[in-house]
């Protein structure tokens, strides 16, 4: 599996970069799941709305991460009403999971810390499915309801694969610097 070594960032809260990129994955994060909520169940089925909160968190850090996950879903369902309120809580909660791992995967996920300064399909499949599954327990947790809970396994599929395919490919090709 081919790896490819790509600049990191770990941008700060008293930077103006960290708020300039955070602001770029947003627009990515609202404008993004428009176009795949043109198409009956995208949303669900594509899982759009994590997608630039993946490849910001990965590449400028969780602090930019953080941002894009809490103000794309909240903004997007004020404006668009998507994501509808009653689900507002649990992609919440995932996408902060997917913003924060970069912190988190020294402690959690030590296979992953060997590859960071390096991006490759394993390390972003596991970043995925470690991010879906705290995320699905979560959910479970919080509405009481296993078979809504486990919907991105059941339906997201696609979703998941364009986050570690297309993340991947965006990184490596499109933000390499």
């Amino acid at each position: 599996m081919e790896t490819t070594t790509v600049k990191f960032y770990s941008l700060n809260y008293n930077d103006v970069k960290t708020y300039w990129a955070a602001l770029l994955f947003i627009v990515g994060n609202i404008l993004f799941p428009q176009l795949f909520h043109l198409m009956p169940q995208g949303g669900i089925i594509w899982l759009p709305i994590y997608f630039f909160t993946l490849i910001g968190a990965y590449k400028y850090g969780w602090k930019v991460g953080l941002l894009t996950a809490i103000l794309s879903p909240i903004i997007n369902s004020l404006f668009f009403g998507m994501p509808a309120p009653a689900v507002l809580p649990a992609i919440l909660l995932k996408s902060i999971l997917l913003a924060i791992r970069r912190k988190m995967q020294k402690n959690w996920m030590p296979w992953a810390a060997q590859g960071f300064g390096r991006i490759s399909i394993p390390v972003l499949i596991g970043v995925v499915l470690i991010y879906q599954a705290v995320g699905t327990l979560g959910e479970w947790i919080y509405n009481g309801n296993f078979y809504s809970a486990i919907q991105d396994f059941r339906i997201g599929i696609p979703g998941m694969c364009l986050q570690v395919l297309g993340g991947y490919t965006f990184i490596k090709y499109l933000i390499r610097k």
